[in-house]
């Protein structure tokens, strides 16, 4: 049965605040959107999780950004409009899709919305997605709030269909998070060719026969979309008072732009590839000097330089981060002199009480990350989800992280390639369910085919937990909340080639039990799996228990259950002690915040003096 929220869009007309991901949800529904699939990623996640809640449309988690623009392709083929969504580093996943799309080109409109974690607030790397535009020969449209998110997703669909090419959306973490008041409208029906697919293997079979037939046309649109961008009103030249500066900007900088300088012409492009070479120019004429403020790469300003007109741009400004007011005033201090020092008190900043990340209280992932950090001579590969935190303190049990998957890849590479001062180290390579769904089970393949004498720690924690916690096939639901087949990981990595007497599986939280089976699979000269199996903390499935407390007068200040990490646990004091060796050592007295524990006793079992106990009761006093 399914458990699908209800939900009644709002009508046409109807002024709603909304974040960029949700305007972005209602402008594909009322673009008339039939297929639309996702990974969930920050800071694109929120869209698909909103436009699930819209009727009358198929939505889908897929299990990477790969396979959910395959999706949006059949679907486009067929006829339908088609969306898919994802951050920066998913369009490297479905580039392959994508670079093949772009000769192919579309039928029912696909918009593909990428969005750059600008800042680098919850990703490993920052990068310019508006590369692939160039890279791929594609449009890209760049909002810079959220009326602006709604207005262009629908403007992108007209467009896709009109050159019968896919179109990216480039959004920003600002865009995608930010909320302002977006006036939505009409919904059009959903698009669908009237006689469904037609076959056509000459456009459809890329084969390089068949490829080498579509460059041409893929070229001549190039030209037909530079003409679009000159004429598109997306484009508008504001005017300004002061000529000293003329600003060429898109998206949230634009923002940034109009604030710091309000009297200063400005470009502001909304259609930003192809770049509209001729109204650069135009303003570049009235101006003493034209300046490029991008985000985040070199990448207009050396078109335009290209183009032979000059500019000003990342020579004065930061190649990475936000570029808000205060930022820009002082990279233009160079050329506008009395900038300089205005922003001397807002730029000082400010003594902030430091808040390391951490997992949360009862995290199946805390047990793993001290019996981890428990080991000795190991080395150990990471990966991207909530685990990645597993590098931090207390556990510091976590040597690389590269992208989603690599874990597999890289202990593989360790083992390969160790020399002699490695010889004798055990390697574990760490992966959460979801990870290990999209890009981990051909790594895991790779160990198992080349016989690596690696350990595989493989946590199921049953839902897509840093961005989340969305469903996965892992969890037995769809996006909707219904019942979906659910992946049994045992069978799967034993079908990938692990012997099923090296697949463990193991309840997390039950710490002997894990550290001998590190210690015996590690042993072990060749590739096994470790599966722990309960619930993350933050969804339905996870019951929670009665707490616990320490009881004062018995706890000597080990410090066990602090090496824990569970931030439901506190140090009360600190004091010095000198064991009868004569070595000093420093004591941890701990406490418990009570309404924060969730009772799964990971903390009672290192405890050496058992002064953890279950927590009494506190009930309100009656007065009558």
């Amino acid at each position: 049965m399914s458990v699908r929220k209800v939900f009644t869009p709002p009508p046409a007309a109807t002024v709603l605040l909304m974040s960029g991901n949700e305007a972005i949800a209602r402008g594909v529904w009322d673009a008339g959107v039939a297929v639309a699939a996702a990974y969930p990623g920050t800071p694109s996640t929120e869209i698909l999780e909103n436009l699930a809640r819209y009727p009358d449309l198929y939505t889908e988690w897929s299990v990477n950004e790969k396979v959910s623009l395959e999706v949006a392709i059949g679907a486009s083929i067929t006829g339908a409009r088609s969306f898919c969504a994802m951050k920066h580093v998913g369009l490297n996943v479905a580039a392959d899709a994508l670079m093949t799309l772009t000769l192919t080109g579309v039928v029912g409109g696909l918009v593909i919305a990428v969005a750059d974690d600008v800042g680098f607030s919850s990703s490993q790397n920052e990068q310019d997605s508006r590369f692939w535009g160039r890279f791929a020969h594609l449009p890209i449209l760049e909002p810079a709030d959220s009326q602006e998110a709604y207005a262009m997703t629908r403007e992108a669909f007209a467009l896709s269909e009109k050159f019968e090419t896919p179109v990216i959306l480039r959004l920003t973490t600002r865009v995608c998070h930010v909320k302002c008041r977006v006036e939505v409208g009409e919904r059009e029906a959903a698009s669908r060719a009237a006689d469904g697919f037609a076959k056509n293997p000459a456009r459809w079979v890329m084969v390089p026969a068949n490829a080498q037939r579509r460059m041409p046309l893929m070229f001549a649109r190039d030209r037909l979309l530079s003409a679009e961008a000159e004429a598109s009103p997306l484009n508008r030249l504001e005017a300004g008072g002061d000529r000293r500066l003329g600003f060429v900007t898109s998206g949230p900088a634009y923002m940034h732009v109009r604030e710091a300088f309000p009297d200063a012409p400005v470009l502001k492009l909304g259609f930003s590839h192809p770049a509209p070479m001729g109204k650069i120019g135009e303003l570049a004429a009235r101006v003493d000097t034209l300046v490029v403020v991008e985000e985040t790469e070199q990448l207009l300003e050396s078109e335009i330089r290209a183009a032979g007109i000059a500019v000003r741009g990342k020579d004065i400004l930061p190649a990475f981060g936000e570029l808000p007011p205060p930022v820009l005033r002082q990279g233009l201090a160079v050329l506008l002199p009395e900038l300089a020092g205005a922003d001397a008190r807002a730029a000082a900043a400010l003594p902030v009480f430091p808040r390391p990340p951490t997992m949360c209280v009862a995290c199946p992932h805390l047990g793993v990350y001290y019996t981890l950090s428990q080991l000795k001579n190991v080395t150990i590969a990471g990966d991207i989800g909530c685990y990645t935190l597993g590098a931090g303190h207390p556990w510091n049990a976590l040597d690389t992280t590269i992208c989603m998957g690599a874990s597999m890849g890289v202990a593989l590479g360790m083992d390969k390639g160790r020399g002699p001062a490695d010889e004798k180290k055990k390697i574990v390579a760490v992966i959460g369910d979801s990870t290990f769904m999209h890009m981990g089970m051909q790594g895991l393949l790779d160990i198992a085919y080349n016989r690596g004498n690696v350990t595989v720690l493989l946590l199921d924690n049953r839902t897509v937990g840093m961005t989340g916690g969305q469903d996965n096939p892992a969890s037995g639901r769809d996006i909707h909340g219904n019942e979906a087949p659910r992946v049994d990981f045992a069978r799967l990595v034993e079908a990938l080639g692990i012997a099923p007497e090296h697949i463990r599986v193991l309840d997390p939280y039950v710490l002997p039990a894990l550290f001998k089976t590190l210690r015996e699979e590690t042993k072990y000269d060749g590739p096994s799996v470790i599966i722990t199996n309960r619930p993350c903390v933050l969804i339905d499935e996870y019951e929670k228990q009665p707490s616990y407390e320490v009881i004062e007068s018995a706890c000597t200040g080990c410090g066990n259950c602090v090496e824990i990490g569970c931030p439901a646990i506190r140090v009360t004091r600190r004091e010095k002690a000198v064991k009868p060796s004569g070595k000093e050592v420093e004591l941890a007295f701990a406490s418990i915040e009570t309404a924060a524990c969730t009772g799964c006793g990971l903390c009672l079992q290192p405890c050496a003096p058992e002064a953890i106990k279950p927590a009494v009761p506190v009930f309100p006093v009656k007065i009558s």
